[in-house]
């Protein structure tokens, strides 16, 4: 295709994936209040067992449509997500190997269910975290919590462990790609496991250690496992190095044709 036709290819996806947006916009107006009322429970519940020390609060007159018009459109793109994904992929598709299909086919049907489920794990450790947090208020004073600044938090947190979850899939990625072995990823267990305890105690700030290890515990797993399919993928390429330079070494030693008759 010429490069024109490439711009306009681009611009109809881009207009495809707008459309998307728009109506997931108008599915997160629709979910913003349930949404915004399970995100305020852990506060709504601690304010109900301090007598009402804690409150989520919107600063001017204006915040609130501000806000929800915001969200709507951050819960349009997630909603979204499936149509622009799809539109990103058929505009890169046509450029790529029937082997790198199936390679980036692979990594995303890995990476969803395990953002997801990072997602999830968020969604489980974010009362505790603001439960945590907010036991520092001093005996007498109140916490006038900003709504906007309390959703950043929480859907930040949520985020980062969603991305906690796709680093075996970041780790596998690289290591097809050649830039890293599986034993120099191995070689660092320790201290990738105590980042992962860290940050398991950073999202589970409970009193016990079993929320931690709960945590903990799947992200371990999910690495070891990685570095499994890294360590069977430098063998399949060992392999594949190794036959090809049995070839090259039996081909070296067959003369090619009509160089006998020009040392003749």
């Amino acid at each position: 295709m010429a490069l024109w036709d490439h711009l306009k290819e681009l611009k109809n996806r881009l207009i495809k994936s707008a459309i998307g947006v728009v109506i997931g916009g108008i599915g997160g107006w629709i979910l913003y209040d349930p949404l915004l009322k399970a995100l305020a429970d852990p506060v709504n519940r601690i304010s109900q067992q301090t007598g009402g020390l804690s409150a989520i609060n919107f600063g001017t007159i204006a915040s609130p449509f501000d806000f929800k018009l915001q969200m709507s459109l951050l819960i349009g793109v997630v909603i979204s997500s499936p149509i622009w994904i799809y539109q990103l992929w058929a505009f890169i598709t046509p450029g790529l190997t029937s082997k790198e299909r199936r390679y980036t086919l692979g990594y995303m049907a890995a990476a969803v269910p395990l953002f997801l489920a990072g997602i999830w794990a968020g969604w489980l450790v974010v009362p505790q975290v603001v439960r945590a947090l907010t036991q520092f208020t001093p005996d007498g004073s109140s916490s006038v919590i900003d709504a906007r600044t309390y959703i950043e938090f929480v859907t930040r947190m949520v985020l980062v462990l969603g991305i906690a979850f796709l680093v075996p899939v970041v780790l596998v990625g690289i290591n097809m790609a050649g830039v890293i072995s599986g034993q120099t990823i191995l070689k660092a267990w320790r201290i990738t496991v105590f980042l992962v305890f860290v940050l398991a105690a950073i999202a589970a700030p409970g009193a016990d250690a079993i929320s931690m290890f709960m945590l903990a515990g799947p992200l371990l797993v999910l690495f070891f496992a990685a570095i499994g399919v890294c360590l069977m993928n430098d063998k399949r390429r060992a392999r594949r190095e190794a036959k090809r330079a049995a070839e090259t070494e039996a081909t070296a030693d067959i003369a090619t044709p009509g160089s006998e008759l020009k040392n003749l």
